[in-house]
């Protein structure tokens, strides 16, 4: 039996997640397709079984919320499966030719390097709202990552020129080398600059 590889193109062997808090969180058994339909949404941590290649792709489906504003419109995308998993498919065929690497390693490096660490929550004490600087949990560490690069890419390429795919595809790189130029490691750094003077 021939192996099982993304998109039929990428495969998934040896590569390993290397932030030892996210191995169970960061699913890579490889799709051909990686739609798998809601399959696992009744279960309790069910987004840990879906590769993390088809959590970009749900992401990418929801490209217009930012806090509780819709500040740009996802209703070109949202629901169009295909369409996005097109677009997925042609930004880590850029990163594969920029970086002349397999892209799967790439995009599970660029969430580990954008996955914040803690966060802050205001608690409620006498009447008074504080900042309390808390752990981020694994599983909302891979949601968070994967949503600040879904919004960079859509802040960079909404009204303009620039295509959505180049756009995921710098903010996949720029995140895979730890660059400033990426939204999601600049959100990451805000975060936790904010945890570490709320403590």
């Amino acid at each position: 039996m021939s192996e099982l590889k993304f998109f039929n193109r990428w495969s998934a062997a040896g590569i390993a997640v290397a932030d030892p808090g996210l191995v169970r969180y960061i699913t890579l058994e490889p799709r051909i397709i990686p739609k798998t339909g809601a399959r696992y949404a009744g279960n309790r941590f069910h987004k840990s079984n879906v590769s993390v290649v088809e959590r970009l792709v749900t992401k990418m489906m929801n490209s217009g919320h930012k806090a509780k504003k819709h500040f740009m419109s996802s209703g070109h995308n949202t629901g169009k499966k295909t369409l996005i998993l097109k677009v997925v498919e042609k930004a880590l065929e850029r990163a594969e030719t920029q970086l002349k690497q397999n892209p799967i390693a790439i995009l599970v490096k660029a969430v580990e390097n954008a996955a914040p660490r803690e966060e802050v929550i205001a608690i409620e004490y006498g009447g008074a709202r504080y900042p309390k600087a808390v752990e981020v949990a694994p599983q909302r560490r891979v949601d968070l990552a994967l949503r600040h690069m879904t919004q960079g890419a859509y802040q960079k390429s909404f009204n303009k020129k620039t295509k959505i795919e180049q756009a995921l595809a710098a903010e996949i790189i720029a995140a895979y080398q730890s660059s400033g130029k990426s939204a999601a490691i600049a959100k990451k750094k805000d975060l936790e600059r904010q945890a570490s003077s709320s403590k």
